[in-house]
């Protein structure tokens, strides 16, 4: 409770505050740093690995993007509901982390082409009687979910019927399952299976049947556009190239689910 209510007066604080100015694509190439937003909570996407130093998809990514620009990375670590405070505010120049293209957040932030899909879909264990993420519309199930995630309000229109519960990290939502105080997760799987390894005991489940298919940006300040342009043609090169795909695969071990075709025309 106490560390919810730290980052909500964080994320207040961090809103309230007057804009600052984004830096330009220039003013980055001539401070030689980007600063990239990652979750230091996301395996796979992003976190602290052996040597206690980030790694993983969103890692990798920007790690190309600076080498690319010729400047050093600066990885800020951010909590989902952060991201986009912290575009706002000028404390990182692109944010990564699954950042889903929304109306909602296009009103704030601006955003780059594609970076890669999510397949949304059910993660459950054998206690649960469902087949279809349809047969999770009912009274007694309880749904977890993580505060700032584009699926929260997204599925209270298509499944309105069963309790959420909210919790604050990625790996708080499996935990809650293992420990039977939730019943599903519907999110991308990809993000969320990693999590499940730690708990051995327990008879997790994949539905076949996926939601929907969201894609995911780089997000950037509002009008940033020098910027924006610059990685709309720098994705399109990493895509066609492989290495978008590439990464994805060392990292999940599976091709991504959607794939991003590339397209020169923005």
């Amino acid at each position: 409770m106490l560390r919810s209510l730290l980052i909500l007066v964080s994320v207040l604080a961090t809103v309230l505050a007057a804009p600052s100015e984004a830096r330009t694509l220039d003013e980055i190439i001539k401070a030689g740093t980007i600063r990239v937003g990652v979750n230091p909570n996301f395996p796979r996407m992003s976190s602290f690995g052996m040597t206690n130093q980030l790694e993983g998809f969103d890692v990798d990514i920007g790690n190309e993007i600076g080498k690319v620009l010729g400047v050093d990375v600066e990885f800020v670590t951010t909590e989902a509901a952060q991201r986009v405070p912290f575009l706002i505010s000028n404390r990182i120049d692109i944010a990564l982390g699954a950042m889903t293209r929304t109306p909602e957040r296009a009103k704030l932030i601006s955003f780059t082409v594609p970076l890669h899909s999510e397949s949304m879909g059910v993660i459950t264990t054998d206690k649960v009687d469902a087949s279809s993420w349809k047969d999770l519309d009912r009274k007694d199930i309880t749904l977890v979910n993580m505060r700032g995630n584009l699926s929260v309000g997204i599925l209270k229109e298509m499944l309105p019927n069963p309790k959420v519960l909210l919790v604050d990290g990625n790996a708080d939502t499996i935990r809650t399952i293992a420990q039977g105080r939730a019943d599903a997760l519907v999110e991308n799987t990809d993000f969320f299976l990693a999590f499940t390894k730690n708990y051995r005991n327990v008879n997790w489940r994949v539905l076949d049947e996926p939601i929907f298919v969201a894609y995911c940006g780089i997000g950037v300040s509002k009008g940033n556009l020098s910027l924006r342009d610059y990685l709309n043609v720098l994705l399109y090169d990493m895509h066609s190239s492989g290495l978008i795909n590439e990464t994805w695969e060392k990292w999940y071990d599976a091709p991504m689910a959607v794939p991003i075709s590339p397209d020169p025309y923005f």
